[in-house]
């Protein structure tokens, strides 16, 4: 698989396998699909770092604040070439002690354009957990009859001694909302964060190919000139440069 950008700079190429689902050579063609995913979650849970783990493998632990971040990459599910877009948000919190979202309006719109939502908290922050019910509330207010593929993903996993939120309680609000749930480590899961999303992928594909060309719902957001493989491109960079300055120290 490879990583595109439409930048006049040099590509970042990076391979991704699909399990099952063997892997197929890009093809200089229109993708037949185009797949919309949305990510969404409170402050800290690691949205970011889990959309940089399933493009690139790599884990990247510290980030500049997300201003909301547009990918995309093409790929071959069941031999029909994808195009995925995957829409990173700014962090949605609660207002007050209720249960009001409050988020900015480019959420809003995102919410609106995308095909399928990733709903992100860390097993180490209740309240991030606590926030995915009236988040998928509030989704619910701008697609009220649709159908809402989602994914619940409970992110860093290896913190176990600081769990604040079970399996149990997770598996309970997946089953709730109607998602499928996955607990992970965006620091050292890298396989269990590709699966997860690759799940949401296959669903989604298979629902845009029942819509027998039915009009699909969303706006037209408009694209980064480049969809921030620049940015993706000097974070990597930046933290393989502390890395190795780290490893001279010792």
């Amino acid at each position: 698989m490879r990583l595109t950008s439409q930048s006049t700079m040099s590509q970042y190429s990076a391979n991704f396998i699909l399990l099952p689902i063997p892997e197929y050579p890009v093809l200089d063609c229109v993708p037949n699909k185009i797949i919309k995913l949305v990510v969404l979650g409170g402050s800290n849970v690691g949205k970011t770092a889990l959309v940089v783990r399933f493009l690139t493998k790599r884990f990247i632990g510290d980030y500049e604040p997300n201003t909301g971040a547009l990918y995309s990459r093409k790929f071959n599910i069941d031999g029909e070439q994808i195009s995925l877009q995957v829409q990173d948000t700014p962090f949605v919190s609660l207002e007050d002690d209720n249960d009001n979202i409050c988020c900015q309006e480019q959420i809003n719109r995102s919410i609106y354009w995308a095909d399928g939502f990733v709903f992100v908290y860390s097993i180490t922050d209740y309240n991030s957990y606590r926030l995915i019910r009236p988040l998928y509330q509030h989704i619910r207010k701008i697609h009220p009859n649709a159908n809402i593929p989602l994914l619940l993903m409970a992110n860093k996993g290896d913190l176990l001694r600081a769990r604040q939120v079970s399996s149990k309680e997770g598996l309970q609000l997946a089953s709730e909302l109607g998602g499928t749930y996955s607990e992970v480590s965006a620091r050292e899961n890298c396989e269990g964060v590709q699966e997860a999303f690759q799940h949401l992928c296959q669903e989604l594909s298979r629902m845009i190919g029942s819509c027998n060309g039915e009009k699909r719902r969303g706006l037209h957001l408009i694209r980064p000139k480049s969809p921030n493989m620049q940015d993706l491109k000097r974070r990597l960079k930046q933290a393989l440069t502390s890395k190795g300055k780290s490893a001279t120290t010792l």
